[in-house]
């Protein structure tokens, strides 16, 4: 399995900006999916944004137009660009890399938005 490391977590007021990154322990040039899930306390963890090898992207409601997804395959990085933060955007955020039969996952990076 692919190991992932993610960082660029912190607090930021409403309205401010946040980079996340996910660096991966090996080429991610191959890996179908690449995606960011998030999970606050009592709530299930939810599907963020993801991306394609083949570069198409998909985005939960809540962050479309707010939020970028992107990858760098020569740095085996992956980004999610956040912007206009909302308190509810307050969650620990967790890498993941699909790529069958393996289904990796980081450790995670607390985003915390106030007001």
């Amino acid at each position: 399995q692919v190991q992932l490391v993610e960082s660029g977590g912190g607090l930021v007021q409403a309205g401010g900006s946040l980079r996340l990154s996910c660096a991966a322990s090996r080429s991610i040039y191959s890996i179908n999916i690449l995606a960011w899930y998030r999970q606050s306390p009592g709530k299930q963890r939810e599907l963020v944004a993801s991306i394609t090898s083949g570069g198409i992207t998909n985005y939960a409601d809540s962050v479309k137009e707010r939020f970028t997804i992107s990858r760098d395959n020569a740095k085996n990085t992956v980004y999610l660009q956040m912007n206009s933060l909302k308190r509810e955007d307050t969650a620990v955020y967790y890498c993941n890399a699909f790529a069958p039969p393996d289904n990796s996952w980081g450790q995670g990076t607390q985003v915390t938005v106030s007001s």
